[in-house]
């Protein structure tokens, strides 16, 4: 009887730890961490960004802010990652605090410089798919409602997503099964689903860019028109490039809504997802990436009569130096 019992406990126990291992979080070959296991497998970035870093990214945006002027708007949306709210307690040990250095970035902001406060509204939605599981980009879902929390700061108008006609690349797998190192990734694919806004007129312009050894620009396209969203098959890896075919280029889109704000973002690939929300709310969208402009950013300001200016950056990025150099280059090249 005693035995028999025994062997019972031994079983029940084995199944506990099945479904905690289940759950487990483990670092990647790379690096990076994998949460859960199966066909929900979800693998993040930890964050490893530093304080002092933060606050350089602060203060090129001040001065972006101070050479600009009272008559533009300038704001701050910093991005958090997947890892600030999907990691387990077990897996803290392996990144830093993303809502403290964001605390860090908007402390040291300008009082003339807007934060844009994303943490706790995408933590509110952190039971959608806001984010991708198998890329290291968030989803479209939540860039939708990092955009309207933005125009809410910005107080222009902004469409429901209920507007919106929703598109779905299937089976799809993003860069992580590159950047983690684990084929376990790349058996569990995931959807991507993408919105196309209706009830607006939009047409898109793009300079594209050529890039030789170190990603350094060699050459450029003359503006050029084509779609803002690019189709992709089921199965495609490449899905997040649908959003103008990713960062390349810089973008104008001219859309029918008539306000006179003109709005310029200057982003990473995270920031790609952002201006298909902002079609209702700005009549001209100008999209900069912080690795590959080549003019002078005010004097490209004053061109296209710049009212808003946007810095959307993810967290990571913010907190690399090579941002805030990009940044400080483009106001003076």
């Amino acid at each position: 009887m005693k035995t028999r019992l025994l062997l019972c406990c031994i079983f029940l126990f084995s199944l506990v730890g099945v479904h905690a291992q289940s759950n487990a979080v483990r670092r990647s070959p790379k690096g990076m961490l994998l949460i859960g296991r199966g066909d929900t497998l979800r693998a993040v970035e930890p964050f490893k960004g530093m304080s002092e870093r933060g606050t350089a990214y602060a203060e090129v945006i001040n001065r972006y802010k101070r050479m600009l002027g009272d008559s533009v708007r300038v704001y701050c949306m910093v991005i958090p990652t997947a890892v600030a709210f999907y990691c387990p307690t077990e897996g803290l040990q392996w990144t830093g605090d993303e809502r403290e250095a964001l605390a860090n970035i908007d402390s040291h902001l300008e009082d003339s410089v807007l934060f844009v406060h994303l943490f706790d509204t995408l933590q509110a939605h952190s039971s959608e798919p806001i984010y991708s599981r198998t890329d290291h980009h968030w989803a479209p879902l939540g860039a939708y409602y990092a955009a309207r929390e933005f125009a809410t700061l910005a107080e222009v108008p902004f469409a429901d997503l209920s507007t919106y006609d929703a598109d779905t690349v299937r089976h799809y797998v993003g860069t992580m099964k590159k950047f983690s190192g684990d084929n376990a990734v790349g058996r569990a694919p995931e959807d991507f689903v993408f919105y196309i806004p209706n009830g607006v007129d939009y047409a898109t312009t793009y300079i594209r860019y050529q890039t030789g050894r170190n990603r350094q620009v060699v050459s450029e396209s003359d503006p050029e028109e084509g779609p803002f969203f690019f189709p992709y098959d089921d199965g495609s890896s490449s899905a997040y490039l649908t959003f103008m075919r990713g960062d390349l280029n810089t973008t104008m889109v001219k859309t029918s809504t008539s306000n006179g704000r003109h709005l310029l973002i200057l982003k990473d690939s995270f920031g790609n997802a952002l201006p298909g929300y902002l079609f209702h709310s700005f009549e001209e969208i100008h999209v900069v990436d912080c690795r590959y402009f080549t003019k002078n950013i005010l004097r490209y300001a004053r061109e296209h009569r710049i009212t808003d200016v946007l810095f959307a950056n993810n967290i990571g990025h913010a907190h690399a130096p090579a941002t805030a150099r990009s940044y400080h280059q483009y106001l003076e090249q």
